[in-house]
């Protein structure tokens, strides 16, 4: 439900509201299992639909799906309506389109290696800063040589192309370990087994397919089939980094707005921080502080606030904070970390709070119209209007096929590449060598042939019976002879 104060996200002894214009100053809501985060993301995708701004989420337990259809009516819900007084409140669906890396259950995503980035794939092998040089370098070769990477055989390719010439690029590149080589090449082995193969090609996904609104101005919600892929968890974050970075790429600045762009839900968010090097870190960083410039606000989904770095956390403004448990003294410490992070209210114990909030109950704080935090409230987060959970095979094949981008990604590209080329030069070497075996071969046949036994006494007599030797014969004998008559 959307007014003139804003989007009506929360209600308790006060009403909370997320102004649109601050909605692309980011948000966190955090939360242990089980206590509504879920709840609360659909809320929130409900609300920017609403307003003609398109969504990105991720459903990492299958259980978004039901946004594309209305909800339904119960006891429950009905209670929890007149509970909070909501009048005019109906169940509707909202228009989706679903993505899928592995092509099952939504249209396929795709994107390049070149497009990937040599930090992003780093981190996916989970590469030291001596193998993340050699990748960069491997990059770097490939766009001098004017060799695209597309998908994973041209990566590969090019890293074999590398290793074998490495005394070659030494001095215009630097040093090429083999052995980084070598580990490059094992952990593509591996990435290639978890769906790699799939995802890197062409066509890549447009980044302005994510951005669309359907014919009523509702904003289109994008919703990535994300069970499958969190089996994997350093490619699941990094698939997702990557989305992130392409919106902070690609789109043009536009400054302040009355409403987001777009708004991006970051799932299980502190899959992106764990383990991420220092460089990695400070790239997210800039790219969470920058990319608001550009109409994207981004929310991050995770357990608690201390799941989240301290550089990047003070940039959330929008905050949802769900029940934590304090069973253990590490748990205390992280409520604590938590309560620390809002704007006190007098009325609320917030570190007690957070720990006795039921299911659905959140602490809330929203920035006010000045950009400052509101004091945090606690409060019931509104039911959704749409299905809770997700819907069958057919419903999804069904919206699938109606979707604007149906058929634009169905099918693979597979053109020339690294790959290609470099196969071509391995062909044309073999046979130059081939040739040149061959030239040796016939050189050496040639000298080893035997060589005729020559008749020197035959030659001469041949050569002095000939009419031009009788004569040379005469000459030289006639002086001799004449000599010795002289001398007698």
């Amino acid at each position: 439900m959307e007014n003139n104060n804003g989007l009506l996200i929360a209600k308790g002894e006060k009403e909370c509201y997320l102004l649109p214009k601050m909605a692309n100053r980011h948000g966190l809501i955090t939360g242990a299992t089980g206590t509504g985060k879920t709840v609360t993301l659909q809320v929130l995708a409900e609300h920017f639909s609403s307003i003609g701004t398109p969504v990105f989420m991720a459903d990492v337990k299958g259980d978004l799906a039901g946004i594309s259809k209305a909800g339904v009516d119960s006891p429950k819900m009905r209670e929890r309506i007149q509970k909070l007084g909501l009048d005019g409140f109906s169940f509707g669906g909202f228009p989706v389109q679903f993505w899928d890396v592995f092509g099952k259950q939504g249209h396929p995503v795709r994107t390049t290696i070149t497009e990937m980035g040599p930090l992003i794939i780093s981190r996916l092998l989970n590469l030291n800063d001596t193998q993340t040089g050699v990748l960069t370098l491997a990059f770097k070769i490939a766009d001098d040589k004017n060799m695209l990477l597309l998908d994973l055989k041209d990566l590969k390719a090019m890293l074999l192309y590398v290793g074998n010439n490495a005394k070659e690029f030494i001095n215009t590149y630097g040093n090429i370990s083999p052995a980084s080589v070598g580990t490059i090449q094992r952990g593509l082995i591996t990435l290639e087994e978890q769906g790699g193969d799939i995802f890197y090609g062409e066509p890549a996904l447009n980044i302005d397919d994510l951005i669309q609104t359907d014919s009523d101005g509702k904003g289109v919600i994008n919703i990535l089939a994300a069970d499958k892929l969190m089996t994997s968890p350093r490619t699941y974050s990094s698939f997702l980094l990557w989305i992130l970075s392409e919106l902070f790429e690609n789109l043009p600045e536009v400054g302040d707005m009355d409403k987001p762009k777009l708004v991006f839900f970051f799932d299980e968010a502190h899959l992106l921080f764990s383990d991420s090097p220092k460089v990695l870190l400070e790239k997210i960083e800039q790219v969470v502080r920058l990319i608001r410039s550009k109409g994207v606000g981004v929310y991050f989904i995770t357990q608690n606030p201390i799941d989240i770095p301290e550089n990047i956390l003070g940039q959330l403004g929008n905050r949802v904070q769900h029940a934590l448990r304090a069973y253990t003294p590490k748990d205390q410490k992280a409520v604590k970390a938590a309560a620390e992070t809002f704007r006190t209210n007098p009325k609320i114990n917030v570190e007690t709070a957070i720990t006795e909030l039921g299911v659905g109950e959140a602490l809330v704080s929203f920035l006010e119209e000045k950009g400052a935090p509101s004091i945090v409230e606690r409060a019931f987060i509104l039911p959704p209007r749409s299905r809770i959970g997700s819907i069958s095979v057919d419903e999804r094949n069904e919206i699938i096929k109606k979707s604007v981008v149906y058929g634009a990604y169905e099918k693979t590209v597979d053109r020339e590449s690294a790959y290609e080329i470099l196969n071509k030069k391995s062909v044309a070497d073999a046979e130059n060598e081939e040739n040149k075996e061959k030239e040796k071969k016939s050189v050496e046949k040639t000298k080893s042939a035997p060589k005729k036994e020559v008749n020197y006494l035959d030659k001469a007599l041949k050569i002095a019976n000939s009419p031009i030797g009788k004569t040379i014969v005469r000459g030289v004998l006639g002086s001799i002879f004449g000599s010795s008559k002289k001398r007698r």
